[in-house]
């Protein structure tokens, strides 16, 4: 593991040292946190480092681009997954206007913006994102660009249920949009199969409202299998985020709600949906303060409270993100 870090920072520098024209941004950004938490009542307390991650981004042409983003802290190879610390690994052609066509390993296109965010820029997740399999896959996606703030994509790639095997595949259809200013979409219909060749359909709704120095995002989604009874509404999360910005702070909330009815199994008592086991019922929720005392995101403090109900945890936790900069350039991103 150390050997292999040490292969790829020497790679990487070497690289951007023979071709910084090239290299838009290079930078690792890392988090570490204090928890003090209780769980069905038992106290424990852990200073832990959370995140480590290397991000390069660049481009070989005017029209190609590229991104990396690697998981230092995580285990770089798994027997079923080569790529398992690898979040993104793809080429980028902007054909023309209206189209462009990615290949590699990326997000699988799930709408919604807590699964859409950075791990690092999240404190708590759903259990749907906490259970799913992979959030980031290899595949091919093009997307059809009708303006500078909308987009639709179709994505094929190895499913985010697939426990590593290549063979199995999601379908899957994004919009990317803006109904008015205030008002940015990522919707999706997925349909996305699992070890079994079984498939599931998600229907995912993020939306993301924009007033002044406050957001307010809502993401709905539901899950079915083809063959279930009730269709809509049986297995679902309901999430909501608010994020009130004032001069270097932000005031966050967030919670959620997930369900899936004890019906939703078929003859042989097999659960339809692989990530939320049927008769659940999960209600989360916590607030925070972020301060950027830099006035940017190379340095971020947090304070979080979050609970749940399903091992009635009650967590608080201080922490810190901090990004160090190789190359950097205004395009700069997560």
């Amino acid at each position: 593991m150390k050997k292999s870090f040490i292969a790829l920072l020497g790679l990487v520098l070497c690289t951007a040292a023979l071709a910084q024209n090239k290299v838009d941004d290079l930078y690792f950004d890392m988090r570490a946190t204090f928890h003090q938490e209780t769980e069905n009542g038992v106290y424990n307390s852990q200073i832990i480092g959370e995140y480590l991650n290397f991000q390069m981004l660049g481009h070989i042409s005017p029209d190609i681009n590229y991104r990396i983003r690697q998981k230092l802290n995580k285990k770089v190879f798994d027997e079923k997954n080569m790529f398992n610390a690898t979040d993104m690994m793809y080429l980028n052609w902007k054909a023309n206007e209206h189209w462009s066509f990615l290949f590699g390993k990326n997000a699988v296109l799930i709408g919604g913006y807590e699964y859409d965010a950075a791990p690092i820029d999240v404190y708590y997740y759903s259990k749907f994102c906490n259970n799913l399999y992979q959030g980031f896959t290899f595949g091919g996606s093009a997307t059809y660009h009708f303006s500078e703030t909308q987009g639709l994509v179709a994505q094929i790639c190895n499913s985010p249920l697939s426990l590593g095997d290549p063979t199995i595949y999601a379908y899957n259809l994004a919009w990317t949009g803006e109904v008015v200013p205030w008002w940015k979409t990522l919707w999706s219909v997925n349909f996305v199969e699992d070890n079994r060749k079984d498939f599931i359909n998600y229907i995912s709704l993020g939306n993301h409202f924009i007033f002044k120095d406050a957001i307010l995002d809502i993401d709905i989604m539901n899950r079915a299998w083809f063959g279930q009874k009730q269709f809509f509404f049986s297995d679902m999360t309901l999430i909501s985020k608010f994020i009130w910005s004032v001069g270097n702070w932000n005031i966050c909330a967030k919670a959620g709600y997930e369900w899936n009815d004890v019906a939703n199994v078929d003859a042989d008592g097999r659960a339809y949906d692989v990530v939320i086991a049927p008769d659940t019922e999960y209600l989360y929720a916590g607030c925070g303060l972020e301060w950027f005392p830099l006035g940017s995101e190379n340095l971020r403090l947090h304070a979080v409270f979050y609970g749940d109900s399903d091992k009635n945890r009650n967590n608080f936790e201080l922490g810190i993100t901090w990004r160090v900069n190789v190359i950097s350039s205004a395009q700069g991103r997560r």
